[in-house]
């Protein structure tokens, strides 16, 4: 399985949640409202990158941990 860097750019979150919603078990909403990673494996690389595209700021950037390859965006 194909592992996961993800990053979440809080200059540009606006706290939509949708990111929670999709992938529960990699992000969560720190205190501020905002994404933040719980897990970066927790979801599927799939549903991460689903994640990721749903996000309406485009504030998550997904990366191949072992090759540093950017995969979203």
């Amino acid at each position: 399985m194909r592992r996961l860097r993800v990053e979440v750019d809080y200059h540009r979150c606006v706290g939509s949640s949708i990111c929670v919603l999709t992938a529960p078990r990699t992000f969560t909403l720190n205190e501020q409202g905002q994404s933040a990673v719980l897990d970066p494996v927790g979801d599927a690389p799939e549903t991460v990158l689903e994640a990721a595209e749903g996000c309406p700021t485009m504030a998550i950037t997904v990366f191949d941990a072992d090759t540093g390859e950017q995969l979203f965006p």
